[in-house]
């Protein structure tokens, strides 16, 4: 199945908001760029629908709560990995 314009659009904007959700719910602040925040997002949205897909969860009419969860959740920990590779510490938020 080839990606669609539309498909890859959407997919940009589901990862930006599942990544800017992560930073939000993530302990501390986190220096990177929007674009990192993105791709961190669009990550654990894949991730995510893979794993709720393995557990049975299907699509369903409406908001999908289950797979949105587990995708914030594995865009946390993709984030908390990025920071402890590139150095780039989280310190506390004032």
């Amino acid at each position: 199945m080839e990606p669609t314009l539309g498909g890859i659009i959407g997919t940009i904007i589901f990862g930006a908001v599942i990544g800017i959700l992560a930073r939000l719910i993530k302990p501390g602040r986190q220096n990177i760029s929007m674009v990192a925040t993105v791709v961190i997002g669009i990550i654990g949205a894949v991730v995510g629908y893979f794993l709720a897909a393995l557990i049975g969860v299907e699509a369903t009419d409406g908001i999908d709560w289950i797979r949105w969860i587990i995708s914030i959740v594995v865009a946390i920990i993709v984030l908390g990995i990025y920071l402890g590779m590139s150095g780039r510490k989280g310190g506390t938020r004032p």
